[in-house]
């Protein structure tokens, strides 16, 4: 198992560093001079090309790349052209608000989706299982987007039972520690303030529900389909002949095998969220990385745009290897091959 685990780790060096590589010349590459927005159309030449010298941006390309692996090695990425503080520092301060929330989209999805692709499965070709794959396929065909505005005209405008961004009330001032909000509010429970993780579980729903839709709908079919394989195989007969109860035999014995590939697709799915949750992040008016990520290319804030994808991009590829882990435990087999 260690030996398994060492292998896929020494993978991962030439995966990141082919992505800190691609990032970095599809940033240079890209149109627009960060030093003329950010002074803007009215400033002189010389100014432009003062910004440019101090920035390093007047040196050849592949001097750019040879000191921007430096710096990417002591995970340096440098100062926000925008904000002018450090993008290592601003990446701290965001990414928690984007991890809590895909993580609370990622269990809304997983334990709803499974649940809906057994029952499909279980009861296969009835109205129960034709309702549960139309509102999969239109789950996983609605854009976010669209399906987060909706939300909010219908449960926060009309309805008005949740609020319509931010994570927190403003009126419920609070110092966070660790910017996991309810991790934060958590403790404040414990002194007697359980209005905070009220107020924080309550901002969550509706962008929760927004991002998690999708990942809803293909965890769904996922698990039907596999939930299908697994019921024609022959120990699920023999168990079945056995008088076993039909819920222990789905539950205990083919779920078990059944969750597989269900597994592979939650690792991918999660690794999605975090790295697609901008727009749902925009509209909601979260603070996490995806927000900070968009102002930064509208910006050409390019040290920001280039920390927060790798940032976002070496988190997806531990997510795949934590999956495969994971995977070859359940299945032993998947370490011999």
């Amino acid at each position: 198992m260690i030996r398994y685990i060492l292998k896929r780790l020494l993978m991962l060096f030439p995966t990141l560093f082919g992505v800190v590589t691609l990032v970095f010349f599809m940033i240079a590459l890209s149109p627009g001079d960060p030093a003329r927005v950010m002074l803007g159309e009215r400033a002189s030449q010389e100014k432009i090309e003062k910004l440019r010298a101090d920035l390093g941006l007047d040196k050849p390309l592949i001097q750019q790349y040879g000191l921007y692996l430096k710096r990417i090695v002591r995970l340096d990425f440098g100062k926000s052209i925008k904000s002018g503080q450090n993008v290592m520092d601003e990446i701290r301060a965001r990414y928690p608000a984007t991890i809590e929330l895909a993580l609370c989209a990622m269990i809304f999805a997983s334990v709803l989706g499974i649940w809906i692709g057994v029952i499909s499965a279980t009861k296969k070709n009835t109205w129960i299982d034709y309702t549960s794959m139309v509102g999969a396929l239109f789950g996983v065909s609605m854009p976010v987007f669209w399906l987060a505005l909706v939300m909010i005209m219908i449960f926060s405008v009309q309805l008005n039972m949740f609020p319509t961004g931010g994570r927190m009330n403003i009126r419920l001032y609070f110092t966070p520690e660790t910017n996991f909000y309810l991790v934060d509010t958590f403790k404040l429970l414990l002194q007697g303030k359980p209005e905070y993780i009220r107020s924080a579980l309550h901002h969550l729903v509706l962008p929760s529900i927004a991002l998690g839709t999708i990942p809803l709908a293909i965890i769904a079919r996922t698990t039907r389909s596999s939930m299908l394989e697994v019921l024609k195989q022959d120990y699920v007969k023999t168990v079945r002949s056995a008088g076993i109860k039909e819920r222990r035999v789905v539950f205990r014995y083919a779920l078990r095998n059944a969750l597989l590939p269900v597994i592979t697709v939650i690792g991918l799915q999660f690794g999605m969220l975090l790295a697609g949750a901008l727009l749902t992040e925009t509209i909601f008016a979260w603070p996490g990385i995806g927000k900070w990520i968009y102002h930064a290319i509208e910006a050409r804030d390019y040290p920001a745009v280039q920390g927060g994808i790798i940032i976002i991009s070496t988190s997806f590829v531990l997510i795949n290897l934590a999956v495969d882990v994971l995977y070859s435990v359940i299945n032993p087999k998947i370490r011999l091959q």
